[in-house]
This record gives C-alpha cells, structure tokens and sequence, in this order.
C-alpha cells in the first residue's frame, strides 16, 4: 500500500514521525460479514519499527516497549490493527489514528503523586468517631456479674 511521504505524526515531546516509516499490510477480515468479507482486503494492520526509528531516542524506545509489551514483537516491531470499516482506506486512518494515540499516551509522562498528611482535625474526628462506636457497643453489653441491682 502506498504510503503519503511527507505526512508528520506529531507526539508529545517533540516527537515528529514521518508517516513512511509506518508500513501497512492488508488482509481480510475475520468473522461474520457476508460477501464484502469474503472478497475484500479491508482489514488493516499497521506496523511500526521501533528498534529502528532515527526519531526516537533511547528513552522513548524503552517508555513505548514497556507500555505495551503484547503489542510488540521479539523483533520490536508494535502492531496495530483495525478492522472496524468497510474501507481499506477508513481502516487505515484508524490505525494511524489509534497508533497516535498510543505512543501519545505511552510517551506523556505521569504526574506524581504529592504525599500528604492525614490532617490533625481528620485525625482527631476518626478517633472521636471510634470512641463513640466503642462506647455505643459497651452499652449493649449484658450487665456483668459484680453489677449490683438497687
């Protein structure tokens, strides 16, 4: 399939991709679907090698591999795959689209998490709560034997 040389990919970070360097094999779709099915090779499957792609640097590689290690082959290679449309060209354009939002997500990086304290009037409301639950439940008891009856 012929791929657009000068379309860009833009990720975050920086990160441009030129659309020649994704490699798309069509195939047909499985499952249900009637005549189209049967004849038509609609279904498509992007492949993008990571191991060699000059844009990305050390660090990127290891973020997308680590991100979806069933996505991707021994050999590096991530694969996509859509078969959602009757078109070879729609599903094509949502692989390229999913794929873009993969790495997006994969190379976006996490917001850490601040630790906090537990604040003193939290603190001391749980306690009150337990005292009160503890009280309640000492309350219900049966009278002991030294209870004396007036």
């Amino acid at each position: 399939m012929a791929v657009e040389p000068g379309r860009v990919i833009v990720l975050p970070g920086g990160v441009n991709l030129r659309e020649s360097q994704l490699r798309f094999v069509c195939s047909r779709t499985p499952g249900p679907g009637g005549q189209n099915v049967n004849k038509v090779n609609s279904r498509v499957m992007l492949l993008f090698d990571i191991e060699n792609c000059p844009d990305l640097s050390l660090s990127r590689k290891h973020r997308i591999i680590n991100a979806f290690p069933g996505r991707i082959s021994k050999q590096g290679v991530l694969r996509v795959v859509s078969s959602r449309f009757r078109t070879q060209a729609a599903n094509r354009k949502a692989s390229v689209k999913r794929f873009t939002e993969l790495l997006t997500d994969a190379l976006t990086p996490r917001k850490r998490r601040k630790k906090t304290t537990i604040p003193a009037r939290t603190r001391a409301r749980r306690l009150a709560d337990k005292a009160h639950l503890s009280q309640r439940k000492r309350l219900r008891r049966a009278p002991g034997p030294d209870a004396t009856e007036s």
